[in-house]
């Protein structure tokens, strides 16, 4: 039988001892998070693919199939910018439950045979939109679950590793299942992903009071949020820590197919090469995870931030298929530097701020990875491919380091934030 670990006590009563994943699951109320997180996410990803099958078929537009896409990414910003104060102006579990019922309700929309092309792709918008509040609520919920310590930075670990991990074998679960049922019939599964995530987090989770209740407009309280968290130099150089990796780290990944004609690889490769960076960020999230302390953790996180990219610059030697793979699985695996930063962010951030600010940092990450991808895309277009991510390569290894110094490395022994920036 396992018990409750009380937030904020004894998730941390051995700080410099490796805790491990399956702490974790002690807490009841994680349980019930982490199961509404593999839910929905299974929501999202088979409505990604429905949405853009039924699409093609409605349309006949490969465009307009490929915006279904899209436009899961490009709401982000506003969505993360211009609302995410109610991640810290109304109780936390309402707001998750309310997004996911607007999320579920929307789907219940799609679903319908009567719905157009133009409101299916705004409905999509809808939840694009919706998504950074949820998911910045969801972390800040997370440090009243765990605590804002070592349990914390675990649990944010798990929940993005089910992420990535949903992008490896998702996609290809979405595609199984529609040979079974129809494109609509496929949304129908979603809204009830998204109705059973609401009901988790609304009977397995505790209700709490906002952070910061207020009656001014949400537009002004979002705003402040974002100058609160940019205009803090401390705050900037973390979150910058945690967005410019990823922007760096998406070229090789939109240009796989590119790549893999260019070294005549076909489409298995192409699969190969996208699914190898998130093999190798895995694997090293739950080794460092699992194995290292959290001071272990902290120490190791500016060095290997200034190396994750630097594998990318073995493009510029065209290798072919299986040394490309290593490059990439190298590069992934640079990323469990983010275990260190989570926590120097959480305990960075105020208290009143925390919704908004996991929020923002949400939105943010979506945003310049598209960015970053179009960039990316259009400098392939003038240099090639391999030139293209070799020069991400060092670029990215650049302003990596540059933040590294900012970050400063220089922190008193035992200490698992950061002394100064």
């Amino acid at each position: 039988m396992t018990t409750d670990l009380p937030a904020g006590t004894g998730a941390d009563a051995a700080p410099d001892a490796p805790a491990g994943y399956l702490r974790l699951f002690r807490v009841a109320e994680f349980r019930a998070v982490f199961i509404a997180h593999a839910a929905s996410l299974f929501g999202v990803v088979v409505a990604e693919i429905s949405l853009s099958v039924l699409v093609y078929r409605l349309s006949g537009s490969p465009l307009l199939s490929a915006l279904t896409f899209a436009l899961g990414f490009l709401p982000y910003a506003v969505g993360g910018t211009l609302l995410s104060g109610i991640a810290d102006r109304w109780a936390p579990r309402r707001v998750l439950v309310g997004c996911d019922l607007l999320c579920a309700a929307c789907a219940l929309l799609m679903a319908l045979p009567v719905t157009p092309v133009a409101a299916l792709l705004a409905l999509r918008c809808v939840i694009a939109v919706v998504s950074p509040v949820f998911n910045g609520t969801r972390m800040a919920t997370l440090t009243d679950v765990l605590g804002d310590g070592d349990l914390f930075v675990l649990g944010r670990s798990l929940l993005r590793i089910v992420s990535q991990s949903a992008v490896l074998g998702g996609l290809a679960l979405g595609g199984v299942l529609l040979t079974v049922v129809s494109p609509r019939g496929a949304l129908v599964i979603t809204v009830a992903t998204f109705l059973c995530s609401a009901a988790l987090l609304r009977l397995g989770t505790r209700r709490r009071p906002a952070r910061t209740p207020g009656k001014g407009p949400l537009l002004r309280t979002s705003l402040s949020g974002a100058r609160g968290l940019f205009a803090d130099r401390r705050l900037r150089v973390l979150v910058l820590l945690l967005w410019v990796p990823p922007m760096f780290s998406v070229v090789p990944e939109v240009l796989a197919a590119a790549y893999a004609d260019e070294v005549g690889v076909g489409t298995a490769g192409v699969g190969l090469l996208m699914c190898a960076m998130a093999v190798g960020t895995i694997g090293s999230e739950l080794a460092v995870g699992s194995l290292l302390s959290p001071t272990a953790r902290s120490r190791i996180a500016l060095p290997l931030v200034c190396v994750t990219l630097l594998p990318l610059i073995g493009y510029a030697a065209g290798p072919g298929l299986v040394p490309t793979l290593l490059i990439l699985l190298l590069a992934g695996a640079g990323f469990a530097y983010t275990l260190g930063v989570d926590r120097w962010f959480v305990d960075a951030v105020p208290e009143e701020l925390r919704g908004r600010a996991m929020t923002l940092q949400s939105a943010g990450l979506m945003t310049v990875q598209g960015i970053g991808a179009a960039l990316g895309g259009a400098a392939a277009e003038v240099f090639g491919v391999g030139p293209t991510v070799a020069g991400a390569g060092v670029l990215g290894a650049l302003c990596c380091g540059a933040l590294a110094l900012a970050a400063g490395a220089n922190r008193p022994k035992g200490e698992t934030g950061l002394t100064a920036i």
